[in-house]
């Protein structure tokens, strides 16, 4: 107990000094596009990191990570090729682009095939690219309670944290979320925890959140087809549940809770709604430089906004006024809400503010306020969508009157 108040306090005094946007002129900062939650045969996922790399790099992400359940991509690990022609043609495709010299493979004695997986270390430099492209150590700890999965993304993580466990979700959270601090502390490298897909089997409550100390970040959109980002008649959506956080965390002087979009992507092969492909969903990121000190020092900052394919062109906030332009589509109309809540209001979920058509809007906190947030919404479907109809969205962090 003590050893968690310890780091608790130290937490709140590393957020209280950066909660508030460095004033680092525009000019200084650029925008980054990066996904912070995929898979490859590390895991679960069903394509080599190579070729995944390859995918994101091409399709103009800026940044990636791999993160892999209960694992980092180092040692020696052989992946058994399943013999499904879908499997056997990508191994050819693998093999084609890279070549004998790179890719390492064998037979067992039942004739399968085995590939040995190239670490981080071994397939970074055929990317990395210095401002330009850059691919982040990350680990999805993956445990659980009482049959529910409770799976944390960490995002630069120096070395491997084992599941931590505990006696109820929000205590297996919060211990995960210790070591990770603990990691960072005692390394000093900056890196950060966030909340898989709450819904996902409807293991994470709005509660067993509002009981941790020292969360910061959390998936408000996820694009597999599983995790119920919408929510069902019993129990909220992804944004509902934020705003729920989100009030009993500035009620408690707990520091703002933010919202990550991520494709959580597994499937590469075959491109489908019911797969969870890449390209789903991505944060954009104003960071001073392209290194992962940068992004995570900007992530806890709240430069940054979450989206399925929404681009902003302005995004800022002077300490009363949020303001908003998006950056247009030819033939796309767009609508801006302002979502937050006031003090005067008994229950905890989120209120719509405002709500404008077109290209730029603005919302001043007004007495009473608590925070607000804003949410774009386009008339253009998104192609691929987690689920049919969707169109492409953005969602930028919540801000409170300095």
């Amino acid at each position: 107990m003590f050893l968690r108040y310890f780091f608790y306090l130290l937490s709140i005094i590393f957020i209280t000094s950066c909660s508030t946007p460095k004033q680092v002129p525009t000019s200084e900062k650029k925008w980054y596009k990066g996904n912070l939650h995929t898979h490859s045969f590390w895991s679960d996922g069903d394509d080599y990191p190579e070729m995944i790399m390859d995918w994101y790099k091409t399709h103009n992400y800026d940044f990636i990570v791999l993160s892999e359940h209960n694992i980092i991509a180092k040692g020696e690990k052989w992946k058994l090729i399943p013999k499904a022609r879908m499997y056997q043609e990508a191994f050819q495709k693998y093999l084609e682009k890279y070549g004998e010299e790179w890719v390492q493979y064998k037979n067992d004695t039942s004739g399968s095939m085995l590939v040995k997986l190239k670490t981080l270390e071994e397939y970074r430099p055929l990317f990395e690219e210095e401002g330009k492209f850059l691919i982040i150590q990350s680990e999805e700890v993956s445990d659980g309670y009482d049959g529910k999965p409770i799976h944390m993304n960490v995002t630069n993580i120096q070395e491997l944290i084992q599941p931590q466990h505990g006696n109820s979700v929000a205590e297996v959270l919060q211990n995960n979320l210790d070591a990770v601090k603990a990691q960072r502390d005692s390394t000093g490298v900056p890196m950060f925890l966030h909340i898989n897909h709450p819904n996902f089997i409807w293991a994470i409550t709005p509660e067993d959140i509002m009981k941790l100390d020292g969360e910061r970040f959390f998936e408000v959109y996820n694009g597999h087809p599983a995790v119920h980002n919408y929510g069902d008649s019993l129990r909220p959506s992804m944004e509902t549940l934020w705003d729920m956080v989100q009030v009993s965390y500035l009620n408690s002087n707990k520091p703002l809770l933010y919202g990550l979009a991520v494709d959580d992507a597994h499937s590469y092969l075959v491109m489908s709604s019911d797969q969870s492909n890449a390209g789903r969903g991505w944060v954009m990121v104003q960071a001073e430089d392209l290194s992962p000190e940068s992004i995570v020092t900007a992530m806890e900052n709240g430069d940054f906004y979450s989206s399925t394919g929404v681009a902003l062109e302005t995004l800022h906030f002077d300490g009363e006024t949020l303001n908003i332009k998006v950056k247009p589509e030819e033939g796309v109309k767009y609508s801006i809400q302002f979502w937050g809540h006031r003090n005067s209001e008994a229950d905890n979920v989120g209120t719509l503010f405002n709500e404008v058509e077109g290209l730029e809007a603005s919302y001043t906190l007004k007495e009473g306020d608590l925070f607000v947030r804003a949410k774009i919404i386009s008339d253009k479907l998104k192609e691929n969508p987690y689920q049919t109809g969707d169109t492409e969205t953005a969602w930028t962090q919540p801000v409170v009157k300095e």
